[in-house]
């Protein structure tokens, strides 16, 4: 699937992100959208990603001798297309029917990475069939050594590339809109809810087509029949978030592949994964959703980058939306990058075009500006960044 190169198509009437934002918003119910869209408490550190990372400014070398731009990026023995994947994110089939094997299918077919939630809506193997075994699994830590233990041996068989690990939820965070929604899954059918789903006629046919969305990964180990306070039971019962030195170490020893720590923002957090023999880190703060007084991404990311970056690969997501993104973030110090928000507003507005559609556009972007600065390989964008 990966050997040809897919061929770039995009849309002509949603040329960006802000444009598949606006569209999916329309098609989306209230609660599904604003699950995607929000971060938490007061949405502080949510639009501090996204200012911070456009403070980024980026030097062109108009003069210099310049044949053409390459956008291949090797990454765990991986050459992919692009230097960016496709985050994890839980609830996708809430939020568009069917979307983790949409985005799963088209990042295939693109050569890029996609992530897994252990929270969203596909199987560790139906995702692994699509993408022939090269999909990554993000791992939310069980409070069981059993399950724990299963999961691993799930991915491992079903040929994950790479395992993340969670490190950036040890509590869930405070979303004011999910509350005022009711959000659960499946979602309250309050009566505002219901007229919801009713005013989006498109949501509603395509999640008859495709059934109730359902945590399809941890389906083995929950007792049939849950009700809505149940299936809540069932989960904070089942996952504990918080990591710890000896649940890593316990993680490394069974997982024989990459391991990736995926939340880490601190000097201190650094050093303990690379002692424990972790292969890589992704610097986030879950896309403003967790810490709501905490620090943009690009601030720690630049400086793990320039500390760590021949000890362990450093890469980044949350505040990244494009293609002018993520060369900001390449130009950091950053070795990939991964994106979620915009790939979810691709399929809210475009179904099951929406994959193949922003991930192009992606690259039409990204390319646009990798030629605009004159830097032909990805791994020298740092001698463009404007250091201030």
């Amino acid at each position: 699937m990966a050997d040809q190169k897919k061929e770039i198509k995009i849309n002509s009437k949603y040329p960006s992100v802000t444009d598949l934002r606006n569209r999916a918003k329309k098609k989306m119910p209230k609660f599904a959208f604003e699950y995607l869209d929000g971060g938490c408490n007061e949405d502080i550190n949510l639009d501090k990603n996204r200012s911070d990372i456009q403070k980024v400014e980026l030097m062109p070398q108009y003069l210099s001798k310049f044949d053409k731009s390459d956008l291949r990026t090797e990454l765990f023995g991986h050459t992919y297309d692009a230097p960016f994947g496709i985050a994890p994110v839980g609830l996708q089939g809430l939020m568009w029917p069917n979307s983790p094997e949409i985005l799963a299918k088209a990042a295939a077919e693109h050569n890029i990475p996609f992530i897994l939630s252990t929270v969203t809506t596909s199987s560790i193997e139906r995702i692994a069939e699509i993408t022939e075994g090269k999909s990554w699994f993000q791992l939310y830590h069980p409070a069981e050594e059993k399950v724990k233990r299963d999961l691993l041996d799930r991915s491992a068989a079903a040929g994950t590339d790479v395992l993340v690990i969670l490190a950036d939820v040890p509590t869930f965070g405070y979303r004011p809109r999910d509350v005022r929604n009711g959000l659960a899954m499946p979602p309250s059918m309050s009566v505002k809810n219901i007229i919801e789903v009713f005013k989006k006629p498109d949501w509603a046919i395509q999640t008859l087509i495709h059934g109730q969305p359902a945590f399809k990964t941890l389906e083995p180990y929950m007792p049939k029949g849950l009700n809505l306070k149940k299936l809540g039971e069932f989960m904070d019962a089942t996952f504990s978030g918080r990591l710890n030195e000896e649940r890593i170490a316990s993680i490394r020893e069974q997982w024989k592949g990459k391991l990736v720590i995926k939340g880490v923002v601190s000097e201190e957090d650094t050093e303990k994964a690379i002692s424990l023999g972790v292969d890589g880190l992704i610097v986030s703060n879950h896309g403003g959703r967790q810490l709501d007084a905490g620090q943009s991404t690009i601030v720690p990311m630049t400086h793990l980058a320039k500390k760590y970056k021949d000890k362990i690969k450093i890469m980044v997501d949350s505040g990244l939306r494009g293609g002018p993104d993520i060369a900001r973030a390449m130009a950091s110090g950053a070795e990939f990058t991964f994106m979620g928000r915009s790939f979810m507003y691709g399929v809210g507005a475009l179904g099951k075009e929406g994959g193949d559609h922003t991930i192009s556009l992606m690259k039409r972007e990204f390319q646009q500006v990798m030629e605009q600065v004159c830097c032909e390989k990805v791994g020298d964008l740092p001698n463009h960044i404007i250091n201030k």
